[in-house]
């Protein structure tokens, strides 16, 4: 299955939650950064998940298998990141 980890920015912290065919799995919040709630989704998931699609802020920046998403979430998150800040700054 592909599960879906919607991050959202809110007040200095990030909040996360993981749904699958638009269903709550799990999430959490106040976490620091994309990055670490990106950690905490893939921590969290069971061994149905093969891949995740990422969304910051409601944009999606990309589906990737969970390895991928384990080894490189720093990386991830930062393509999250600019791809959210470049397709906000063209909605303005």
């Amino acid at each position: 299955m592909i599960v879906r980890f919607s991050i959202h920015p809110t007040a200095g912290a990030y909040d996360y939650q993981v749904s699958y065919e638009g269903e709550a799995l799990f999430g959490d919040e106040g976490l620091q950064s994309v990055e670490h709630c990106i950690d905490a989704a893939v921590e969290g998931l069971g061994q149905g998940a093969v891949a995740a699609e990422v969304a910051l802020g409601g944009i999606v920046s990309g589906t990737y298998p969970l390895a991928s998403l384990a080894l490189m979430s720093a990386q991830i998150a930062e393509h999250a990141i600019n791809t959210t800040a470049a397709i906000q700054e063209l909605m303005t």
